[in-house]
C-alpha cells in the first residue's frame, strides 16, 4: 500500500491467507445507500464481506484489508481460468448507491483517487491491462457492478485497463455457440450465456444491454481477441 495515496485505514476483519500471487484489479459499486453504511457492512464479522480499499464520492480513500491478504469482495466468480479471485485480486469499491438505490455516475473526486491508487497497484504488482475487471465481467450472473455509467474509456486512454475497441466491422459468428466460445476464450464464464453477454455489453458496449448477440459486439469482441493473440491486450 503506497500511503501517500491512502486517506484513512479502518481495519475490517474479513480476510484471510491469500492462495494465490496477485494477478487482477476488480472494481466494484458498493450498492449501498451511503458510504457510511457501506464501511460498516465491510468491517461486520457477520456480512463477512470485505475489500482492500473503499473510496467515497468526495474521494477519501479508504483502506480496510492489507494488499497481501485475502479480502471477500469477488464472491463465486471466474476469470480467465482463475476461479479463486479474491486470492489473485486486489478489490476496490466505489461509493455508489448502485442500480438499486439509485445509480449515477462516478463524480470527478472519485474517479480522481481512483486513478492514481489503480495505477500503483498494477505497477506494483504487474497486473496486466486486460486483468483489470469488473465486478459483473468476473459474476455475470449475479453482478451489474460498477455498472454503464463507470468511465472504462477514461481508464483505457491512461492504460490502466484495455480500452474500449470500435468495431471495424458487423461480425456475425455462424452461430450463438461460437461466440459464446470466443467469449470464454477471452475469459467470461459463459455458463449462463445470455448473462455473459450482458455482461460483455455492459462492459464494452453499454448504450445498449439486452443480452443479444449481434454484429457490432461480434465485432468488437473480434478486435479484443486479436490485441490478445498479438500480445497487446496485456
Amino acid at each position: 500500500m503506497n500511503r501517500w495515496l491512502v486517506n484513512r485505514i479502518v481495519e475490517s476483519p474479513n480476510w484471510n491467507e491469500r492462495k494465490l500471487p496477485v494477478s487482477m484489479v476488480v472494481l466494484h459499486y458498493t450498492g449501498m445507500k451511503s458510504a457510511d453504511e457501506a464501511l460498516a457492512r465491510m468491517c461486520d464479522p457477520a456480512a463477512e464481506v470485505s475489500a482492500h480499499y473503499m473510496i467515497d464520492e468526495e474521494g477519501i480513500v479508504t483502506s480496510l484489508v492489507p494488499e497481501e491478504k485475502r479480502a471477500w469482495h469477488a464472491g463465486r466468480s471466474y476469470w480467465r481460468g482463475i476461479t479463486d479471485v479474491n486470492s489473485a485480486s486486489v478489490g476496490i469499491e466505489l461509493a455508489n448507491p448502485g442500480h438499486e438505490f439509485g445509480y449515477r455516475p462516478f463524480p470527478e473526486p472519485q474517479m480522481d483517487a481512483l486513478l492514481p491508487l489503480l495505477a500503483d497497484i498494477m505497477d506494483r504488482h504487474d497486473i496486466p491491462r486486460a486483468n483489470v475487471v469488473a465486478h459483473s465481467d468476473i459474476a455475470p450472473v449475479r453482478k451489474q457492478d460498477p455498472g454503464e455509467y463507470f468511465d472504462w474509456h477514461r481508464l483505457g486512454e491512461l492504460g490502466l485497463a484495455l480500452d474500449i475497441p470500435a468495431a471495424k466491422m458487423n461480425l456475425f459468428y455462424d452461430n450463438p455457440g461460437a461466440f459464446y466460445l470466443a467469449l470464454e476464450r477471452f475469459g467470461y464464464d459463459i455458463a449462463d450465456g445470455r448473462a455473459a453477454v450482458r455482461a460483455f455489453q455492459r462492459r464494452w458496449r453499454p448504450m445498449i444491454i439486452d443480452g443479444e448477440i449481434d454484429g457490432e459486439i461480434g465485432g468488437i469482441l473480434f478486435e479484443l481477441l486479436l490485441e490478445r493473440d498479438t500480445g497487446r491486450a496485456r
